[in-house]
């Protein structure tokens, strides 16, 4: 029932979020009269795949309650796995990126592991993560880039007419099976559960920590997942590849309305955070704002979404202890 009731209220939260988005849209329209352009609204498209791909497993990782900082090391690392696997032991491009989702997805258990058995923080336990598979990563190559990767790896994020097809129909098909594991199965529900008062979620009979760590696992196969999308796009592998690749994860499931104390939020306000992070930055690129101010616009924005967020929450228990 906690599950149920938490899911309804994220679900009233994303109007809000799609309004604002709908106004920054017309904003930048009108600032620049090459925003509304096709190309370059596909441009965002293919831009705020990776991070929608990355914010999507994070969803799970926060409606619980946790944060998972290790994501753009997984990409990192999972992406010259895949690469060296097609490239210096020429597997199958198929072959290759299933062996990466299941390293990307053992990469999130660990995670998991961490978190539930062992009792580390998620904060802690994934920042530790983070600069061990980042260091992994320098590495395996020698902090050396691979390139020149199959073509029908490179075909993942090619064009058909202009059109982004492939990507489309990835982000397409992610965005609806996780839509559907949220709203319709036990499991998201256990999820919201648990983010809204773990203790109650335990009494209830909920096995806390599988879930949790579940949670974790997915959002290593979406790490894996962003992994070939980003891979694809560069042609090549390279350590550094998703530096900052949490934060901006993070923005976007902040900005779409899901509370960082966990229990509260929707994957449709994840795709608009997304799609706000993706809409901003391109804006400012066509208004040839410099990458200094850019980065210091997204801190402004994910420091106003967590008070938003803290003063709905305040507002909301307060109202409750009146009544």
């Amino acid at each position: 029932m906690l599950g149920k009731k938490l899911l309804r209220q994220s679900q009233n939260s994303v109007f809000g979020i799609f309004i604002a988005f709908i106004v920054l849209c017309i904003i930048l329209s009108i600032l620049s009269p090459h925003f509304l352009n096709v190309n370059n609204l596909l441009n965002v498209v293919v831009q705020i795949s990776i991070n929608f791909t990355i914010a999507v497993g994070m969803t799970f990782v926060i409606l619980k309650g946790g944060i998972d900082l290790s994501v753009g090391s997984n990409v990192a690392l999972v992406g010259l796995f895949m690469a060296i696997f097609m490239k210096n032991l020429e597997m199958p491009v198929f072959l290759s990126i299933s062996i990466a989702l299941v390293i990307a997805s053992l990469f999130g258990l660990i995670n998991g592991v961490l978190i539930t058995v062992v009792k580390l923080p998620p904060f802690i336990a994934t920042l530790g993560m983070m600069s061990v598979l980042r260091g992994i990563a320098f590495t395996v190559t020698g902090g050396q880039p691979v390139f020149l990767l199959p073509e029908a790896m490179r075909a993942i994020t090619g064009r058909i007419y202009n059109i982004p097809v492939y990507i489309l129909l990835i982000m397409g098909t992610l965005f609806a099976v996780a839509a559907y594991v949220l709203k319709y199965t036990r499991f998201g529900r256990q999820l919201y559960a648990i983010g809204g008062n773990e203790v109650c979620a335990h009494l209830s009979g909920i096995r806390v920590k599988t879930v949790k760590c579940s949670a974790y696992v997915i959002s290593g196969l979406c790490c894996g997942i962003a992994s070939v999308l980003l891979t694809s796009r560069l042609d090549s592998a390279v350590p550094v590849a998703a530096d900052g690749a949490e934060l901006n994860a993070i923005a976007a499931v902040v900005i779409g309305g899901v509370s960082m104390r966990g229990g509260e939020g929707s994957l449709i306000g994840t795709l608009i955070g997304s799609l706000i992070i993706g809409v901003v930055a391109n804006g400012m690129n066509l208004l040839n704002v410099a990458q200094g101010a850019q980065r210091t616009m997204m801190g402004v924005i994910i420091i106003v979404a967590v008070s938003i967020d803290v003063m709905r929450r305040h507002f909301s228990a307060k109202r409750a202890a009146m009544a």
